[in-house]
């Protein structure tokens, strides 16, 4: 399928979602993909708000961006959800400041805290929600469909990049002067935390600088486990 067909596609289904969940959110991770996207509902002025996770370890050139996103899109703001202040001190103080190196465990404990209990909070009460993965962004990705049933949340999953490549996320982004993370321009084409995330050489996956430490096999945090496409007898397939 041409860019142009993915484009139209994308807005197409943004309207349907806004249509069909009028409560939709965007979980915006500040990433490439993430402003298309935000993009995309602000030109369109759809009725999807936004959400952020600030884990409390973000590097600066994120929150750069989050304040000018304030400017940028004053009809569509990012809230921002922080993690519970006395998991985070229960957490150091089981595991330490950085613990998550030493295991796959202690890392996906902090991302629980940090990540994964915020998100059930943005996510309360909620129908749908939108996420800006695309299928050639890791091999955890690779069977993610445009629409998915959270089972861990209980709401409609929409992934309406899926099928874009990387090379057509910044087409978007240069042809419609987007803002985005400075980090991008020094080789981070996907950003988490500060400590979690480096840069990446040519010919490297574009998720590479995630958790380098571990496999690429456990690469995921736990906002993105891949739930079924099937959805339960009250949501309407489209």
């Amino acid at each position: 399928m041409a860019y142009a067909e993915k484009l139209a596609l994308t807005r197409q289904r943004l309207a349907d979602i806004a249509s069909s969940h009028p409560d939709a959110v965007l979980a915006h991770s500040l990433g490439a993909e993430d402003m298309v996207l935000l993009d995309l509902i602000a030109a369109a002025n759809l009725p999807i708000t936004a959400f952020s996770l600030d884990t409390g370890r973000l590097p600066a050139e994120t929150y750069t961006l989050l304040d000018a996103l304030k400017t940028h899109y004053p009809t569509h703001p990012v809230q921002v959800f922080f993690p519970d202040a006395a998991q985070v001190e229960a957490l150091v103080a089981n595991e330490g400041m950085n613990g998550f190196y030493r295991s796959v465990e202690a890392r996906k404990a902090c991302c629980g805290v940090r990540k994964m209990q915020p998100l059930k909070r943005a996510l309360a009460g909620r129908s749908a929600w939108i996420t800006g993965l695309r299928r050639e962004q890791s091999p955890t990705r690779q069977t993610v469909s445009d629409q998915e049933w959270d089972a861990d949340n209980g709401l409609v999953k929409y992934n309406p990049l899926i099928e874009w490549s990387e090379a057509e996320v910044w087409l978007y982004l240069r042809d419609h002067a987007v803002p985005y993370n400075a980090l991008h321009d020094q080789h981070f084409p996907s950003i988490g935390c500060a400590p979690c995330t480096r840069a990446i050489s040519v010919g490297e996956d574009v998720r590479a600088g995630r958790w380098w430490w571990e496999n690429p096999e456990s690469k995921e945090c736990g906002l993105h486990v891949q739930s079924s496409t099937l959805k339960p007898p009250a949501v309407e397939p489209r």
